[in-house]
């Protein structure tokens, strides 16, 4: 079971309107705005499909990520890449930890300031993920 929202502060509905977060008891719920009706829907149906959403972005990509990754951390040797890649390629495995943990403030809120935004609709489903300076697939 889940007991943080994620994504808190990054998602949005269909008219681009922020979702505000709440618990109903020990669940976190995105709140959407149905023509005045609040709509809660469990933050981890929606959490999971942008993981599984990242993950689909990842796969076959894992090598050269690491590779950048340990640049960026300043630890581009051979076993710093090795380690990176590894926990990319297993980063299914990694989702219940993130819900347990969430994503720190700080982090979500410079995900934001980059325009990175998840839309979904009045039933949870996720429509679009916003990520700036990522490839559009179709192209």
């Amino acid at each position: 079971m889940t007991s943080q929202a994620v994504f808190a502060g990054l998602i949005i509905d269909e008219y681009d309107q922020a979702v505000e977060v709440v618990n109903i008891g020990d669940e976190p719920c995105y709140v959407v705005n149905d023509a005045g009706f609040r709509r809660h829907i469990s933050s981890e149906q929606v959490d999971r499909q942008v993981f599984e959403s990242m993950v689909e972005m990842i796969a076959g990509h894992e090598e050269i990520i690491s590779e950048q990754a340990a640049k960026m951390l300043g630890q581009d040797d051979i076993f710093s890449m090795a380690l990176i890649a590894s926990q990319l390629k297993n980063i299914d495995q990694q989702f219940d930890n993130l819900l347990q943990r969430g994503i720190p403030e700080e982090a979500r809120a410079y995900m934001g300031m980059m325009g990175f935004r998840i839309r979904i609709n009045v039933h949870g489903e996720v429509l679009d993920i916003e990520q700036p300076g990522a490839i559009d697939p179709d192209s």
